[in-house]
């Protein structure tokens, strides 16, 4: 872990499941776990997200779906990890 005051690392991912969408042809949801180690103030912690994903791809491979949902899930974690790696302010003394 780099000595930051705060960290937030993807340390694995994996597609759980996936289908096609009840409702809207072409589109497919599904669900993506993650393996995130975070540390703040001090403290350690390792924890698993699972994430729900959708991809609008149509009739493509299996490997297609795997990694667009993979992109979409990246997506997520990118907004996440940019909320949470912000600077703390620090009060004047």
């Amino acid at each position: 872990m780099p000595d930051t005051p705060a960290s937030f690392e993807v340390k694995g991912c994996e597609v759980r499941y996936y289908g096609p969408h009840r409702a809207i042809s072409g589109r497919v949801t599904g669900v993506v776990r993650v393996l995130v180690e975070q540390s703040f103030m001090g403290n350690l912690s390792r924890y698993h997200l699972d994430l729900k994903v959708k991809a609008d791809v149509g009739a493509v491979s299996t490997a297609e779906v795997r990694t667009a949902l993979l992109a979409h899930a990246a997506r997520q974690l990118n907004r996440l990890k940019a909320r949470h790696t912000e600077k703390m302010a620090i009060a004047a003394e």
